[in-house]
């Protein structure tokens, strides 16, 4: 079986393949570890191998993985829903929230930022397709959120992320990347400042050449990283 150090130079070299296809600097496109579900150690061996940026979709299980690093400077990033809640101890946690999804969770994360003296860079999670099994909010409501946050005093959005409808082609995605990519253009055209549409997070294992092309700044790849992913811990 190849390590987790030889799949990652494999994804890196088809990044960078991607981005150089599309006339990118493939330094201009993050790579996500994500880590979720899989134990500390192989955290630790992608550590090794250079990578620096993991995500997490769970905030109880990224807790625990960061007590167990605290010796490492990873900087983690949240994926998946975040409850209100929640607010509190994810703000403080997380370099990135990726996840934002309404206004009164981006009002919780900017006051507990505001506490903590820690404020995690956000993005808004726009849902292109409606689907009920999935979070975020519809671009119509995504003004309310730029709104929003130009009142915040410590949250800081930076970009937008999309989940898009299961390809069973990565081609089939490419429409759900453009669409943000086009959204985003839009939005900064009708005046959303440059500095809260800097990053677009979009692609995963099965599709990220296509994001890269498309305009992802970051890309979230597991299974082609860590392998099949294992059971819930």
């Amino acid at each position: 079986m190849s390590s987790i150090a030889s799949r990652l130079a494999r994804v890196r070299a088809r990044i960078d393949a991607a981005a150089r296809s599309a006339n990118r600097d493939p330094a201009s496109v993050r790579l996500i570890a994500v880590s979720k579900t899989f134990p500390i150690d192989a955290v630790r061996e992608a550590f090794q191998a250079g990578h620096r940026d993991f995500g997490e979709n769970r905030v109880q299980e990224a807790l625990q993985k960061m007590e167990r690093s605290a010796d490492l400077p990873i900087r983690w990033h949240l994926l998946g829903h975040l409850q209100t809640n929640k607010a509190r101890k994810a703000a403080p946690a997380f370099a990135m929230i990726q996840s934002v999804d309404g206004v009164e969770l981006l009002e919780k994360l900017d006051q507990a930022a505001e506490d903590t003296g820690h404020a995690p860079e956000l993005l808004i999670q726009v849902d292109l397709a409606g689907e009920a099994t999935k979070f975020g909010v519809s671009p119509d409501e995504v003004p309310r959120l730029f709104e929003a946050a130009g009142r915040c005093r410590a949250a800081r959005i930076v970009g937008l992320m999309t989940l898009p409808p299961v390809p069973e082609t990565p081609e089939d995605a490419r429409p759900w990347f453009r669409r943000l990519r086009d959204l985003r253009d839009q939005w900064h055209a009708s005046g959303v400042p440059a500095h809260m549409l800097r990053e677009l997070s979009m692609g995963m294992s099965g599709d990220f050449e296509v994001a890269i092309q498309e305009g992802a700044t970051m890309v979230r790849v597991g299974t082609a990283i860590f392998g099949s992913r294992h059971v819930e811990q």
